[in-house]
């Protein structure tokens, strides 16, 4: 089964971050990009394990 990934656009839209801020995060290992630099894709649900943990931040 394949999983489910998200491009960057989304991910910056789901997070409501910029896509400037995506790419730094998976930079700096906040987030993990499986796609290319010039492409970047993100596993869902990695992608939403880190938004619940965002909102339990407040």
């Amino acid at each position: 089964m394949a999983e489910s990934t998200l491009n960057l656009e989304q991910v910056a839209e789901l997070l409501g971050k910029s896509p400037a801020t995506i790419k730094r995060f998976a930079r700096e290992s906040l987030l993990t990009n499986i796609g290319d630099e010039d492409a970047p894709l993100f596993n869902e649900a990695e992608v939403q394990r880190y938004l619940a943990f965002q909102n339990k931040l407040g």
